[in-house]
């Protein structure tokens, strides 16, 4: 078929759409964390509900990633191959990237709205008698902020993993 074929260059748009909408849902969850958090309650709750919501859509797109771009490869006859360092890599990267994913950005982030709805439906903390929280912040809060750390680390290191992956695309090296 070959890289300058219009069915080549179909399966490209559709890779690069699948890239955009896929990995583009989520690069940014960390500011929606960080939004849910300055709403606390009922408001930060419906922040963390909708952004897994698309988060769930974005991780069905992302799994076309791969599935376009080894198209891409296999349509290219043999200007790309397996072989070369850009496309063994970056499916490496991608493989990664998904575990990281799966083994902790998303178990974390239903971990965390679970704690937030626990905390909503428990409503406003008892008072102590000079009128402030008493007791100190309740367990779910605690649980909530060490997850928040987790949920920072892993996404700051997918996305590196992006800004990786995109500039193996577009160096190639190893061609």
């Amino acid at each position: 078929m070959g890289v300058t074929s219009t069915g080549y260059k179909i399966v490209f748009v559709l890779h690069l759409l699948s890239v955009i909408v896929g990995f583009g849902a989520v690069a940014l969850n960390g500011l929606y964390g960080a939004e849910a958090k300055k709403r606390k309650g009922p408001g930060g709750l419906a922040i963390g509900e909708a952004n897994h919501a698309v988060s769930d859509v974005a991780e069905k797109v992302v799994f076309l990633v791969p599935i376009f771009g080894i198209g891409l490869v296999l349509m290219s006859d043999e200007q790309w191959t397996f072989g070369q360092t850009w496309v063994w890599l970056s499916l490496l990267l991608y493989v990664i990237g998904v575990g990281v994913a799966h083994a902790v950005m998303i178990p974390s982030a239903k971990r965390m709205n679970a704690l937030a709805a626990e905390l909503v439906a428990a409503g406003p903390p008892p008072m102590s008698a000079g009128g402030g929280p008493a007791g100190g912040p309740p367990p779910q809060a605690v649980e909530m902020e060490a997850i928040g750390k987790r949920l920072a680390m892993g996404g700051g290191f997918l996305n590196l993993m992006l800004v990786a992956v995109v500039a193996l695309m577009v160096f190639k090296p190893g061609i």
